[in-house]
């Protein structure tokens, strides 16, 4: 499917809910699988990189009941999943093949190699073609340097390790060693992945970042009663003395910042325009995005709503942040510690500067290189589609703002990367015409629903399909 975007010269109003964290979501899946007894997860998401997890869980002998998948995961209901754990050392070897497909999800196959590497069976993980291409040796190196057998193919273009990854079982009598690892770029990924490794290992595991990523696997950890202990971005998980149980719980999911970060920013653009965006989830390891649209004069109200399963909650309430002048949003600089508190939404961060006053600079952000695509290239291209000045830098951007009159229509394609697609229809919003964004499919990764959810702010977006 493509998206047809058309100019909106009205405002954006209205009250509206986003699927539910899928950060927080696989790791929910996976401490409910390891837990003993049966968890009930709420608000769930069935998007597909959440269901990746899922469905490799089940691989592994967890089954799991959809009590009601929710056909709107934008609703206030959303799904209901109630997974029955087998315990910490009650998962299976793959019944029907040794391999688990982790689709297009980096999420899954990263936690997964870490969670894996302790078993005593043998594994694989696959992907689709573009989870093939990514980078995975900064996760599988600390992992073997714990003792774990795990290896990935080379990569085609790259020094580095990519999927499939072949994990060894350990031998009986075998376990993991201590780990301390002092990672050189902030990841939450390599951090779970050491973490859930350290569950089954003889001796603690530490892990220190230069600056601190996201914490949802520490908070989870905690909650249902793992030995761990964080300060700082310094994290320490010891498992001597702790029985190994980790009991079943409830957990209702809260809406996922990254995806109100479209909204939060297309209220920003469209003069006139007020938006709440309700149940947000907004771990303060999560927020940059907003810290950096405040910076530019913009970004949202944070109306707090208390704590769900350890996470805070808010209502995000937004007013446009420019007005038919062309006077609002202000260029800024997007680096150092910013950066892994905002690095999904980073994309929409360039949409944003290319509607701001002034030279808007992103550094320190060359991970962005080996997501879905090389959002650094391809966001720059899509840019200059639409007639806003953007250069690439090695490690980010430079984006020098078109804050008046009209950006020029254009047809782009997406790359298979759904947070390219999602950027490129608000850019659309501002556009002197109908604006095709081809290859939208991967909008279902992060946002089921993307599309219905800007119509019912007043937006014109439709899907068609592809030529």
């Amino acid at each position: 499917m493509d998206f047809l975007v058309r100019p909106r010269d009205g405002a954006l109003r209205g009250v509206v809910r986003v699927p539910s964290d899928k950060s927080i979501g696989h790791r929910a899946v996976i401490l409910a699988a390891l837990a003993e007894g049966t968890s009930t997860l709420t608000r769930f998401s069935f998007g597909e990189d959440n269901v990746s997890t899922l469905e490799a869980f089940a691989a592994m002998g967890v089954m799991h009941e959809v009590v009601e998948r929710g056909d709107d995961p934008t609703s206030a209901k959303g799904g209901t999943l109630r997974v029955h754990g087998k315990g910490l050392f009650g998962l299976e070897q793959p019944h029907d093949a040794r391999a688990l497909d982790c689709g297009n999800s980096g999420t899954t196959m990263r936690l997964l190699s870490g969670l894996l590497c302790a078993q005593h069976f043998g594994t694989s993980l696959i992907g689709d073609a573009s989870l093939t291409r990514r980078p995975m040796r900064r996760v599988l190196e600390p992992l073997r340097r714990r003792g774990a057998l795990c290896k990935g193919r080379k990569h085609p273009t790259k020094d580095d390790e990519t999927a499939p990854i072949v994990i060894a079982p350990l031998l009986d009598g075998e376990a993991l060693g201590p780990s301390s690892e002092k990672l050189a770029v902030a990841s939450a990924q390599v951090k779970s992945a050491l973490l859930l490794s350290g569950l089954y290992a003889h001796g603690p595991t530490i892990v220190e970042e230069p600056t601190l990523s996201r914490d949802h696997t520490e908070r989870m950890l905690l909650r249902v009663g793992v030995p761990l202990r964080a300060m700082g971005s310094i994290v320490q998980l010891d498992p001597a003395g702790w029985d190994g149980k980790i009991e079943a719980f409830e957990l209702a999911i809260p809406g996922d910042i990254s995806a109100a970060a479209f909204l939060v920013v297309a209220a920003n653009l469209v003069p006139g325009s007020v938006v709440r965006v309700v149940d947000v989830g907004v771990n303060p390891t999560r927020t940059g995005a907003l810290d950096v649209l405040r910076a530019m004069m913009g970004g949202a109200q944070i109306v707090p709503k208390g704590e769900r399963g350890g996470e805070p909650v808010a209502t995000l309430e937004t007013g446009t942040a420019v007005d038919e002048s062309g006077a609002g949003l202000h260029a800024t600089s997007i680096g150092g510690e910013l950066v892994p508190r905002a690095i999904d939404e980073i994309p929409v961060l360039c949409v944003a500067a290319a509607r701001a006053k002034g030279k808007t600079v992103i550094r320190d952000a060359a991970e962005l290189r080996v997501k879905e695509s090389d959002r650094l290239a391809t966001m720059a291209s899509i840019l200059r589609s639409f007639g806003v000045e953007a250069s690439e830098l090695p490690d980010g951007m430079e984006i020098t703002g078109k804050p008046q009159g009209k950006l020029k229509a254009a047809d782009v394609t997406s790359e298979g990367d759904h947070r390219i697609a999602m950027s490129s229809v608000l850019l659309g919003l501002r556009a002197d015409g109908p604006s095709r964004i081809r290859d939208v499919d991967c909008v279902a990764t992060s946002f089921p629903g993307f599309a219905r959810v800007l119509r019912d702010l007043g937006a014109d977006v439709e899907e068609v399909p592809s030529d």
